[in-house]
């Protein structure tokens, strides 16, 4: 029969843990803190604990850092009343097994201890401890959030590659720097690329850097974001967007770190983690996606969604307050909103996602004077006719409306075909990339209106 300690200042958990793992078949051993889990450890063999994060007399997280040492192979189930991304991934990266919310779902707790008693618990970790610094604008406690911290805990023990999903605006590149940040790769630089905002004849001088003269304009050599990166982490940002012939150069770079400057046949090596990003589909499964095959399984070795705002509601009081916190000047510049205001906000489908919520409470802080925000100080929904897709007015002799009425229309139907995809897009439209991304700024295509 397998032994699970449990390990809970409160007496109550306690008590009904002990009652639900036993009636489960399980021999339960129950600690009120850290020194009674000390001494029960010390007298029982133990298959699994359940470790609660704040106990009265000791830190949980310190806890679980020893119990890596002294029982490696001990799966160790991290439970917690807060909403604390900083410690989720600092657990996941010291090496839990999983990390709960209270209360308990008491079904996906049994499933829970039921697969760690399967499960053989990975090695001591070697690494150096996290540093406790949160990180900026990151913010979240809904359960969709937690995944993303525990995913962030998990990839910042690792140096494999990292894909990180999801819609435009959510916080992707936050994502990419947290893993970053509490990874052991943290002083080392963090070089981040927007492949989608560069020409693509560009793009390899900027990854790779290229030899005076190898090209016209190449006055001197440049280092190319890789050599930059050196030791640390570089962010490729729409990773979709990149052409097949730099695909294929990438995939060499990930499978044997090695790559040329444009205009040199010199190997160079390059111990930089790659984190890439996209708000596309990149699944070859998927019709219409370019990303080859072998490239999306190397890159996506840890892949991290990133949800939608529309998908964790609750976060979004969090990060108003949080915004407003950091905008402040001084404790008495601080902003307040309504509660009224506040559901309204919540109720928002926000398209846009975190950057979208942004701009609209800057905006509210900004043309409002008032000390608690209303309502009607926030402007939500699309702006303008342009970003709203109406026609002009059939009476008008507008030339200019006209053309650019027709020309939004023509974008929009060649990304809706494209599924998206804006370097196809281009292609259907018979114009280079950057002149489509050019357009879509003068015309309005808002980032919800492509797919």
């Amino acid at each position: 029969m397998p032994t699970v300690l449990v390990v809970d200042d409160e007496r109550a958990i306690r008590e009904g843990l002990v009652r639900a793992i036993g009636s489960a078949g399980h021999r339960v051993v129950a600690a009120a803190g850290v020194r009674d889990a000390r001494e029960a450890l010390r007298q029982s063999e133990v298959d699994c604990v359940l470790l609660d994060i704040r106990l009265k007399d000791g830190d949980g997280l310190e806890l679980l850092g020893e119990l890596r040492r002294t029982h490696p192979r001990v799966p160790v189930i991290m439970a917690t009343a807060y909403g604390d991304s900083d410690r989720a991934i600092g657990a996941m990266k010291a090496g839990a097994f999983e990390y709960l919310t209270k209360p308990f779902d008491f079904d996906a707790l049994l499933s829970t201890v039921a697969r760690a008693l399967r499960t053989v618990a990975a090695a001591p970790s070697q690494q150096k401890p996290a540093r406790e610094e949160p990180v900026p604008a990151l913010i979240g406690s809904s359960p969709r959030m937690l995944e993303v911290w525990k995913a962030i805990g998990r990839a910042a023990a690792s140096d494999a590659p990292v894909l990180i999903t999801g819609e435009s605006g959510t916080g992707k590149e936050l994502v990419a720097r947290a893993v970053h940040e509490h990874g052991d790769r943290r002083d080392e630089p963090f070089v981040a690329v927007n492949l989608a905002a560069l020409p693509p004849t560009l793009i390899e001088s900027e990854l790779f850097g290229h030899e005076k003269g190898a090209f016209t304009g190449a006055a001197a050599r440049r280092e190319g974001r890789f050599e930059l990166a050196d030791r640390g982490t570089i962010f490729l940002d729409e990773i979709g967007d990149l052409d097949q012939p730099l695909q294929t150069k990438l995939l060499r770079v990930l499978q044997e770190g090695t790559f040329e400057r444009v205009g040199s046949a010199t190997p160079l090596s390059t111990r930089a983690r790659v984190i890439a990003a996209t708000s596309r589909p990149v699944d070859p499964r998927t019709p219409g996606v370019t990303l080859r095959e072998d490239l999306f399984y190397r890159l996506g070795v840890i892949r991290i969604e990133v949800p939608p705002l529309r998908e964790r509601r609750a976060d979004v009081p969090l990060l108003v307050e949080g915004y407003l916190r950091r905008r402040a000047k001084s404790p008495g510049d601080r902003r307040a909103v309504s509660e009224a205001a506040m559901k309204r906000l919540v109720a928002h489908d926000w398209p846009g996602n975190v950057r979208e919520l942004m701009h609209v409470v800057e905006r509210a802080c900004v043309m409002s004077p008032a000390e608690v925000l209303d309502a009607d100080d926030f402007e939500l929904g699309p702006a303008g006719a342009a970003r709203a897709g109406a026609s002009p007015d059939p009476e008008s002799l507008d030339l200019r409306a006209a053309v650019e009425a027709l020309e939004r229309d023509f974008v929009l139907r060649a990304l809706r075909r494209a599924q998206g995809n804006r370097a196809e897009a281009a292609r259907l439209l018979g114009i280079a990339r950057p002149q489509l991304y050019a357009k879509m700024k003068q015309l309005g295509v808002a980032p919800d209106e492509e797919g």
